[in-house]
Order: structure tokens, then C-alpha cells, then sequence
């Protein structure tokens, strides 16, 4: 989940990938995790016929938590065919969606929760839901001493957290808007230094965000998952006010472009652009943040954030790829002051193996780095997975 959510990103190295096996329906269905074109391990039979799931153990390495840490994240997903729809066009639906996360980390940080993304066919309704609670210790920086570097305050969340979006598809499927709500209620437990943090408000302690707003996108990825062309462009909006039963009132509007080309049969190009704006008195764990791979959770914030990241993926041996990405980002209250301080960059590597063919997904690690540090992921599809 992205810092704008308030749980941290987090950063994640791949150590082994668990194949959950149900052996009584494998039996009966004789399902392979061979491929049937290249023989490779493979699991899209098993994903589509035996209601198979991936279970992804990971180590958590953020910095924010504790540098050190685990996580259980078992995915289901469940493949639709393409339909027919009243004018007599073929309209391809998104597989669902569903798993769920138990976590624990070095600064005995843990968090457990679940979510779905599915699709109501008929209708044509694309929806997500997830909740979740967590005992958070995070840092958090600010610059209150003139030349001086950032200074650092540790505190603790106790955090439950529910988002959901629904969007209803016009009769060009690639385009859709709908409502989203967020809810958050925190309790936030400060540090015990003589000089408490300056960004933090006494009705931050303990407070309830309540947030409705709206989306509307267009997708033309040839899939979620891992594209190789088309290009998502999003905008969407949150309002929290008192009559929402927000302790808030603020506003948040975010615009988001993410696009893959092929410069080659086998090197995909990717480019990432993304804006945030708050208005208004948003708590400072809702400010816009900085999500690049190699920047831990919460280190760069203001009112607003741009974000830019180009990425290369070389499928450079069957069903092996290598990634290679670099970023710019910048976080700022006042746009006249937008580069008054450095631009934050990262850049990194990376590798992909192709998983499950018939979803187009890939799944590895990434290793950036970062202006303080290198950090470690695990990527289920793509780092851009929206």
C-alpha cells in the first residue's frame, strides 16, 4: 500500500516462490505446471482449473520499519473469457483478484489484511475492496533546524483502514469512472523526546479520516498484469469534511500516466508520470509522498508531489527478462519553491520470469537505489501494478 494510504511501501526481496498444491483436484484433472508450447514451469493451468493460489513469502527491508522483516501474501486468481456484448463486440475482462497479507518487522511493526479486484460482467462494473489494521512504527522527517539535515521521529500507528472503488465501464470498455471511499481511524503514539515532532496537530493523536471522491480512467494495456503496449491514464479526487464524520477537511487530486511500448520484439519500454495536490488541512501522514523504488516510505513530503520513472525490460532468454529503471521525483509545499531543494532520483536492476503465460505474468525482484540507500522488492506483475 502507497504512503498516501498511510501504510508504508513496502520494500520486499524475493526469496523463493511456494506453490500451494491441492493434490485431490490435480489428481482428477491431471493439471501440468508444464506449459504445453515451451514446457517451462509454468502455473496458469493450475491458477485456472485447480483454483490454484501463489503464496509469496518476502523479506521486508524499509528502513522506516525496522530494516528488517516478513510477510505471507497468498494471491488467487480466477480467469474470465472474453464476452459478447449487445452491439456484437468482444469486450476481454480482467481476471479477479484476491489475497491477503500478514506481516511482522524488526521494529515489531505487523499489520494483517485482505482485498479483492474483480468485475461485475454484466453490468460492467470494475470494482476494488480492501481493509486491514496495523501496529505501525514509522519515521517520519522534517527540516526544522536551518543547515542541518532532516530530522528523524519514530512514531506509532495503530491503524484500521478501508478503501473501496467501484467503475462503471462505458460501451468503450477502455474508458470508466465511478465513486471511491476511504476510511482511516489512527492512533498515534509520539515519541518520548523533549522536542515533539513539529508537524504533528494534537487532533492528529487520534482521528478518523472519512474521505468519498471519484475516478474516471482509461486503460488500453494489452494486460494488468505485466504489459508490453497500451498505456492507463487516470484522474481521480478525494474530499474529507466533518459531515463525512472526517476530522479533516481537505481535498487530494491525483493524475497518473503509465505506458508501455515495444522498441523491439523483445525490449518493452515503460514511462510513468504522476501528480498529487492536497488542499486544505490534510493530517501530515496523508501529504503527498514520493513513490519511487529505492525511497523509503514517508521520507519526502509535501502538499504536492511529481513523480517521473522510465524503465527498460529485456525478455532476453525464453521466459527470462532483465529490468533496468532510473526516477526523478520532487515533494514541495509552495510551486514556487517546487526545486528549491534537490531533486530525489533512484535507479536500479532487475529480473522477471514469466509465470503464468496465459495471464501475461511475470514475476522477480528489483534492486534500487536511492539517495540514502538501496532497497529490495519483490514485483508481482509489474512495479506499476494499478
Amino acid at each position: 500500500m502507497k504512503n498516501k494510504k498511510t501504510t508504508p511501501k513496502i520494500i520486499l526481496f524475493l526469496l523463493w516462490f511456494l506453490l500451494s498444491l491441492n493434490p485431490i483436484n490435480a489428481q482428477k484433472q491431471h493439471i501440468s505446471v508444464k506449459d504445453s508450447l515451451d514446457g517451462a514451469f509454468d502455473l496458469s493451468d493450475y491458477i485456472i482449473y485447480a483454483h490454484g493460489f501463489i503464496v509469496v513469502p518476502t523479506v521486508i527491508t524499509e528502513p522506516a520499519l525496522g530494516g528488517i522483516g516478513g510477510a505471507i501474501v497468498p494471491v488467487f486468481l480466477k480467469k474470465h473469457a472474453p464476452v459478447v456484448d449487445e452491439n456484437g463486440k468482444k469486450r476481454f475482462i480482467n481476471p479477479d483478484i484476491t489475497g491477503g497479507i500478514g506481516m511482522y518487522t524488526g521494529n515489531k511493526s505487523w499489520m494483517v489484511g485482505g482485498f479483492r479486484s474483480g468485475t461485475l460482467i454484466k453490468p460492467k462494473i470494475l470494482y476494488r475492496v480492501m481493509a486491514g489494521y496495523g501496529d505501525m512504527n514509522l519515521s517520519f522527517y522534517a527540516n526544522n533546524r536551518p543547515n542541518l539535515p532532516d530530522q528523524e521521529f519514530k512514531l506509532n500507528f495503530k491503524s484500521t483502514i478501508f478503501y473501496t472503488q467501484w467503475l462503471k465501464q462505458f460501451n468503450n470498455p477502455k474508458w470508466s469512472a465511478g465513486p471511491q471511499y476511504l476510511f482511516l481511524n489512527s492512533k498515534i503514539n509520539l515519541p518520548d523526546v523533549n522536542l515533539p515532532p513539529p508537524f504533528v496537530e494534537p487532533k492528529d493523536i487520534k482521528s478518523t479520516i472519512s474521505q468519498l471522491g471519484g475516478a474516471i480512467q482509461f486503460d488500453g494495456r494489452d494486460n494488468i498484469f505485466t504489459p508490453d503496449k497500451g498505456i492507463r491514464l487516470q484522474s481521480d479526487f478525494f474530499w474529507s469534511d466533518n459531515i463525512l464524520g472526517s476530522d479533516y477537511d481537505a481535498w487530494r487530486v491525483n493524475l497518473s500516466a503509465i505506458g508501455f511500448y515495444p522498441l523491439t520484439k523483445k525490449l518493452i519500454g515503460g514511462l510513468r508520470i504522476e501528480g498529487e495536490q492536497a488542499f486544505g488541512n490534510p493530517p501530515f501522514y496523508l501529504r503527498p509522498g514520493i513513490n519511487l523504488r529505492g525511497i523509503p516510505a514517508a521520507r519526502y513530503q509535501g502538499k504536492t508531489s511529481i513523480v517521473t520513472e522510465a524503465e527498460l525490460r529485456w525478455d532476453f532468454y525464453r521466459r527470462w527478462s532483465i529490468m533496468g529503471y532510473g526516477g526523478l521525483a520532487s515533494a514541495f509545499n509552495e510551486w514556487d519553491k517546487a526545486f528549491a531543494k534537490p531533486v530525489v532520483y533512484s535507479y536500479g536492476t532487475g529480473f522477471r520470469y514469466l509465470l503464468a503465460r496465459k495471464f501475461k505474468l511475470r514475476m522477480g525482484v528489483d534492486v534500487a537505489r536511492g539517495p540514502e540507500d538501496w532497497a529490495y522488492y519483490i514485483v508481482f506483475g509489474s512495479n506499476w501494478l494499478r
